[in-house]
């Protein structure tokens, strides 16, 4: 089999996925009517703030939107889906909190998933204004160091749950938070545990983001619940303040414009010489070559593993010389706000043959292919047929090499 063979069945998946767009959606259903159920729970249960244009404006610039999602009115109980976004200007993103609620009315089922956000959610943000209480998390990563204060005093348990004592979950990943943290002013964490039968969720995030290596942490305790005849679901927050000021020299804005402009080179560059004046100009665009070389490094390798489907963990390698130094990608501040540009390039259903030029500037797709061909070429000689594709491989996570002198990560 040859590669060119290897490469199209790399992408064939995509192919697929793509010609099964319709070209028509269903008519979404107005919500408006349970926004405002929401909204008038959530100004009761927190008193201090004033309902305006569909959100809570809070005091100290805090501002809370609700949107709904999935509504559903069955004969003896009313679901419904909830996203609780909270805002604020020295918010790098906004932290978002999906709750599930259910009541005999949709009036119980919105002050049920106000007291979901309220006590999971809003009460460790609330202590952080008022300082209530913090305990002091170290961390450190490339020679930076830094240090947080945390706020996680409360949890939200349902069914099975609500019985005994509980349990502060985020005790089990406690000593792995520091790894996780890096120069951002505020780290969000939301940890999700959830059991019903043979059926279990374990989803760590951090600032949005699934943190698939501390999901680990997790696995006995959620398999020690009794759910055979019920559904139990435990979930904390907590919120990290870095006690520096943030001294980035670059802001958001700067990495996605810069992340932007390299997808929308890669997609069409035919050769070296445009490559090496794509790098030029983007480190004219951004001002700083150390962000210039984590854009155009990082944007093929997120591609890669965005749209070949194979799983990858939490760490970034930095290779220095000789050395391999490892960290989280939640504690290089670009790394997702490069993500999240890839994501919108992908929402925009870009040319097939766009996004394979983008990935084949991936060392990971680069490396996966060959992979898969030894082990298709391997299975051929022994009169097999290999059967392993992306979904199979697991890669820890990305190495990278930045050339200029001096590199400081942020």
């Amino acid at each position: 089999m040859t590669r060119r063979m290897i490469e199209v069945a790399l992408f064939k998946k995509k192919n697929q996925t793509e010609e099964k767009k319709t070209e028509t959606t269903a008519a979404k259903e107005d919500t408006s009517a349970y926004v405002d159920l929401v909204l008038a729970a959530l100004d009761k249960k927190l008193e201090k703030g004033n309902v305006y244009d569909g959100c809570i404006i809070m005091p100290r610039g805090y501002t809370v939107d609700v949107k709904v999602g999935n509504v559903q009115d069955k004969e003896d109980v009313k679901l419904l889906q909830v996203m609780f976004v909270i805002n604020h200007d020295d918010f790098d993103e906004p932290l978002m909190d999906p709750v599930d609620a259910q009541g005999k009315t949709f009036e119980e089922a919105a002050k049920m998933a106000v007291d979901i956000f309220y006590g999971a959610t809003w009460h460790p943000l609330d202590q952080s204004m008022q300082k209530k209480n913090p305990m002091t998390v170290p961390a450190g990563y490339l020679g930076n160091r830094y240090s947080f204060d945390m706020y996680a005093q409360s949890i939200v348990r349902i069914g099975a749950a609500e019985k005994g004592e509980p349990v502060m979950i985020i005790n089990y990943i406690l000593n792995e938070m520091p790894k996780y943290l890096g120069s951002k002013k505020y780290y969000w964490l939301r940890i999700y545990l959830a059991k019903h039968k043979d059926r279990q969720i374990i989803e760590v995030r951090i600032n949005g983001s699934v943190c698939v290596e501390l999901s680990k942490f997790f696995e006995e305790y959620v398999g020690s619940w009794d759910a055979d005849n019920t559904f139990r679901c435990e979930k904390q927050c907590a919120i990290f303040i870095n006690k520096a000021e943030d001294n980035c020299p670059f802001k958001k804005e700067t990495v996605v414009d810069g992340a932007a402009y390299v997808l929308g080179k890669l997609a069409v560059i035919k050769s070296q010489d445009e490559y090496n004046a794509m790098v030029k100009e983007l480190e004219e665009k951004t001002g700083n070559a150390d962000l210039a070389s984590e854009i155009r490094i990082f944007v093929p390798e997120i591609m890669a593993k965005l749209t070949l489907g194979y799983q990858e963990g939490d760490s970034l390698f930095f290779i220095d010389g000789e050395n391999n130094i490892e960290f989280k990608k939640t504690q290089l501040r670009s790394y997702f706000y490069i993500q999240q540009t890839v994501i919108e390039y992908l929402s925009t259903m870009p040319p097939q043959e766009h996004v394979q030029n983008i990935v084949r500037g991936s060392v990971a797709y680069r490396e996966l292919r060959n992979v898969v061909l030894s082990a298709k070429e391997k299975a051929e000689q022994e009169g097999k047929t290999s059967e392993l594709s992306p979904k199979d491989m697991y890669v820890p996570g990305t190495a990278y090499r930045v050339t200029s002198q001096g590199y400081r990560a942020w």
